[in-house]
């Protein structure tokens, strides 16, 4: 094959090879990807008072250390004690039902997370969920 090569495209040409400048390198490139700060909380265990006074403060000082994403371990509620209570809401004496609807219900920890939503197989399934916090603008 024989190409016709403009003037112009000829000049062009060696007025870039004959310079100083380069062209990136797209293989020496990073594909930057965002790295998720994550931390777990495990709250098996813990009866409903006590796992939202923990709860409360472990994002606080997630969001202050800059943390992104939080994994919270609740477990199922099969092996709770509520299932025995017939007095008992069955789903919301479940800490996995429970402990979202305490954060959503708190004004001031409301204020620090983007959303919560449940967790992939990896990091517990049904028995856990992820809160992602919100970037704390505070500089150190």
């Amino acid at each position: 094959m024989i190409y016709d090569i403009s003037d112009k495209d000829k000049k062009d040409w060696e007025n870039f090879t004959s310079g100083s400048e380069k062209l990136p390198n797209k293989d020496l490139q990073s594909t930057r990807k965002e790295i998720l700060r994550t931390k777990t909380i495990d709250l098996h265990g813990y009866t409903l008072d006590n796992a939202n006074r923990v709860i409360e403060e472990f994002i606080n000082k997630c969001y202050s250390e800059k943390v992104n994403k939080i994994i919270v371990i609740t477990g199922k509620g099969i092996h709770s004690n509520n299932e025995k209570n017939p007095y008992v809401s069955k789903n919301f004496g479940i800490l996995k039902y429970s402990i979202p609807e305490y954060i959503n219900n708190n004004k001031d920890l409301i204020k620090l997370i983007n959303k919560i939503e449940n967790a992939g197989i990896k990091d517990g399934g049904e028995g856990s969920f992820y809160i992602f916090l919100k970037k704390n603008k505070i500089r150190e």
